[in-house]
């Protein structure tokens, strides 16, 4: 056989060798590719499967925020008003048969969001407390430090992207301030996700803030509007990336502040964002069953 023939031969082979594996191997990249968009389907798939319904209360205590998270027999609380409110608050959460809260976070170190607090920690047993790593010298946070002490709990301070859960909702840290010439800008900011739906929580955060945090997973169905609706936040970058259907705003009636300001509520409805205000609703009620929110209001008894 000639050198020639036996070449011929050979390139055959190695043809005929690659018309069989080479198909048979791009048929396992289709299969292996098709598997792996049918695992990234059935994640998504049971992340939005979820048990229960996540209850979220947006607290009528007038000029001040607190905030009731709820889903599978665990709480969470978000602030917890003036200090004229935190006995209506223990009241209240007594009479809804709340005993332990898994989670209290104290956005920032003022008076309206921590004020109820020390009545809170005295009333209540508290698995995780969390609030910025940032003093202050007021009585109010003095006291919140003092009931701390007597019930020998300690705070922690979370790191941004840390993540946690509540029931089958998922909490993510999105922002936590240091030490600053602005309480407001230390503001722990965070976001709920349950199946579908997701809630982003914003403290007093300033729009120096919302510029921090553009580039994260903002997006979300309801938005905290930040710092009672003053025009120093929700600018229009921010409501865009959030794209919210609705918005929650905590102040109360005929407050010195005038909040929320005129530029605040034109720009959210410019985006056609719903929008619900304490002052004139009362206690908002959202209730999430991982697809759809509903929404209702009522008259609580926890503005002091």
């Amino acid at each position: 056989m000639s050198d020639r023939k036996l070449v011929r031969i050979i390139v055959g082979i190695l043809i005929l060798g690659y018309v069989i594996f080479g198909t048979s191997f791009m048929t396992n990249i289709k299969e292996t590719r098709a598997s792996i968009a049918n695992v990234k389907s059935e994640d998504k798939k049971k992340k939005a499967e979820v048990n229960g319904n996540l209850k979220i209360s947006y607290l009528d205590v007038g000029q001040a925020d607190s905030i009731l998270i709820e889903n599978n027999n665990e709480y969470m609380l978000i602030d917890a008003g003036n200090n004229e409110d935190g006995e209506k608050l223990v009241n209240y959460f007594e009479e809804n048969d709340i005993k332990e809260f898994k989670y209290v976070i104290a956005t920032h170190a003022h008076e309206d969001h921590i004020g109820g607090m020390d009545d809170i920690i005295n009333s209540f047993k508290i698995d995780t407390y969390y609030m910025p790593y940032v003093m202050s010298t007021t009585k109010t946070f003095e006291d919140v430090l003092n009931a701390l002490e007597e019930k020998k709990l300690k705070f922690s301070t979370p790191k941004i992207d840390d993540t946690f859960k509540l029931g089958d909702a998922d909490v993510t840290i999105l922002y936590v301030g240091e030490e600053g010439s602005d309480l407001n800008d230390t503001s722990i900011v965070l976001k709920i996700t349950f199946g579908n739906n997701s809630f982003l929580f914003t403290g007093d955060a300033t729009s120096s803030v919302e510029k921090k945090i553009l580039d994260k997973d903002i997006k979300s169905d309801v938005l905290k509007v930040a710092h009672h609706g003053s025009s120093y936040s929700s600018k229009p970058e921010f409501l865009d990336k959030v794209n919210p259907t609705y918005a929650i705003i905590s102040c109360g009636k005929n407050n010195i502040y005038n909040h929320p300001e005129k530029v605040t509520i034109n720009n959210l409805n410019d985006r056609n964002i719903k929008i619900y205000r304490t002052d004139l609703d009362g206690t908002i009620i959202l209730t999430s069953d991982g697809k759809n929110i509903n929404i209702t209001t009522s008259n609580t008894d926890t503005n002091g």
